[in-house]
C-alpha cells in the first residue's frame, strides 16, 4: 500500500517529519536557513530538501500530489516575547507565501487534501484576534474546512510548551463522523472559544470541531532526562550559582527551601525574566520550578531565553545550562537524532521546532484517518 505523502515547510531539523514517522512519505521539505537545512540533511538525507526562501518557490517546484502540507510557520511576530507585529511581520507573515503556494497547487488540480499549521497560542489573539480570522478566511477561500486544537507538550514530554494546531480538510472530502463533534469539546481552550465566537456566519460555516482522544499522561519527569556531566553544559562554579540564586525573590527562595526539605536529590528548571519592581524599574529575576517540567524551550536570542538546570541535594545547590541532548529529549527526539556540533546552533534548531510526540499523536488520531478519507469525486468515480 502506498504511504500518504507530505510536504514539510519551515521544516527546521525535520521534527514534524520525526513525529509523522514511517506512516508517511516525505515528498518535499523546505527551510530558508542553511544551518537548519544541514541538520535536516544530516538526519533525513537531502533528496527531498530544498534550502531556499519560500518566496522563491513556485508550484512546479513541488513534486507529485501530497496528501498533507505541514507548515510550522515562524512565530516571532506572534509570540508574547516578540515585537507584536502579527502576520504583518516579516517572519510570521511568511505564512501568506505558504498559502500562495497552496493556491497555485489548487490551480493545477494538486491541492493537498490536508493542511496543518502549527504556531504559538499568540496566533489566536494577535491584532485583537484579527490575524486568526484572516488565517481562517484564507483557508476557506482556498476551498478548505478547518478546525483548531491547543495541545501542551507537557502531556508527552517534561516541557511546558502549549501550541496551536490548525488542521484544514479540503471541502470536497467528508471527514469520518467519529473525527468531528457537534460542539466544542469540554477541554477546548478559552482563547480558542473566544476566537471562534467572533466568526461571522460564513466563516463559522467552514469551522469543524475535531474530536481527539484524551491526551496521555507523560511517563517521564525532568529528572529522567538529565545528563550528569554533559561536555557542552558544565556545572557552574559556586560564584555563578550564587549569582543566580541572588536574583531570586521570596517565592523562588521558598521553592528552593521546600526542595531541600524533601531529603533527596531533585532537579528543577531555572530561567531569568525581566520584571518591574514597585517603582516600575526593570529588574532581572531568576524564577524556578520543581514540578517535573522544564519551561518552554526558546531560541538563544537573549538572556531570558537561556534555560538553566538547578540541582538540589541536601544543602548543596548546583546550576548549569541545559545541554543540547537534554533539550532534544524535551522535544521528544530519539537519542539517534544528530545535533549540530555547536550548542547554540542546537538550541536554535530545537527552540524553533515542534515536539515530535505531539505530531505523532495528531497523526495517529486525526491526520492519517483524514488522509484515508475519500474525496467526493473520487468516491463517485470508484462507485461507477
Amino acid at each position: 500500500m502506498q504511504l500518504p505523502g507530505f510536504y514539510e515547510f519551515f521544516c527546521g531539523g525535520g521534527m514534524a517529519r520525526a513525529g509523522l514517522g514511517p506512516d508517511w512519505h516525505c515528498l518535499f521539505a523546505n527551510d530558508f536557513d542553511a544551518k537548519k537545512g544541514a541538520s535536516y540533511a544530516d538526519n533525513w538525507g537531502a533528496a527531498a530538501l530544498r534550502v531556499a526562501d519560500i518566496a522563491s518557490l513556485c508550484a512546479d517546484d513541488l513534486p507529485g500530489r501530497a496528501d498533507l502540507a505541514w507548515a510550522s510557520f515562524p512565530c516571532q511576530d506572534l509570540s508574547l516575547a516578540g515585537a507584536g507585529k502579527g502576520l504583518a511581520g516579516a517572519r510570521s507573515g511568511a505564512l501568506w507565501r505558504f498559502l500562495a503556494l497552496m493556491r497555485a497547487l489548487r490551480s493545477q488540480g494538486r491541492a493537498p487534501k490536508l493542511l496543518a499549521l502549527e504556531n504559538v497560542l499568540g496566533a489566536l489573539t494577535a491584532n485583537g484576534g484579527e490575524d486568526f480570522q484572516a488565517i481562517c478566511r484564507a483557508l476557506r477561500d482556498l476551498g478548505y474546512r478547518f478546525g483548531a486544537l491547543t495541545i501542551d507538550a507537557a502531556h508527552f514530554t517534561p516541557q511546558s510548551r502549549p501550541r496551536l494546531f490548525v488542521v484544514a480538510l479540503r471541502a470536497d472530502v467528508a471527514p469520518p463522523r467519529r473525527l468531528t463533534l457537534h460542539a466544542a469539546p469540554d477541554r477546548a481552550a478559552p482563547a480558542l472559544l473566544r476566537a471562534v465566537a467572533r466568526f461571522d456566519p460564513a466563516l463559522a460555516g467552514a469551522w469543524l470541531w475535531w474530536a481527539l482522544p484524551a491526551l496521555p499522561r507523560r511517563d517521564a519527569e525532568l529528572a529522567d532526562l538529565v545528563e550528569q556531566d554533559p561536555v557542552d553544559a558544565p556545572w557552574h562554579g559556586a560564584a555563578q550559582t550564587a549569582a543566580l540564586v541572588a536574583m531570586m525573590d521570596g517565592p523562588a527562595l521558598r521553592k528552593i527551601a521546600e526542595a531541600r526539605c524533601g531529603g533527596r536529590t531533585c532537579y528543577g528548571a531555572l530561567f531569568r525574566r525581566t520584571r518591574r519592581d514597585r517603582a516600575g524599574a526593570a529588574i532581572v529575576r531568576a524564577e524556578v520550578r520543581f514540578d517535573g517540567l522544564a519551561g518552554c524551550l526558546r531560541t538563544p536570542g537573549g538572556g531570558s531565553s537561556r534555560q538553566f538546570l538547578i540541582e538540589i541535594a541536601g544543602d548543596a545547590t548546583r546550576t548549569r545550562l541545559l545541554s543540547a541532548r537534554e533539550a532534544a529529549r524535551l522535544m521528544g527526539l530519539p537519542e539517534t537524532y544528530r545535533l549540530p556540533a555547536s550548542r547554540n546552533a542546537a538550541y536554535h534548531l530545537l527552540g524553533d521546532g515542534v515536539v515530535a510526540p505531539v505530531v505523532r499523536h495528531l497523526s495517529e488520531a486525526l491526520l492519517l484517518p483524514l488522509a484515508k478519507a475519500q474525496a467526493a469525486g473520487a468516491a463517485a468515480a470508484a462507485a461507477a
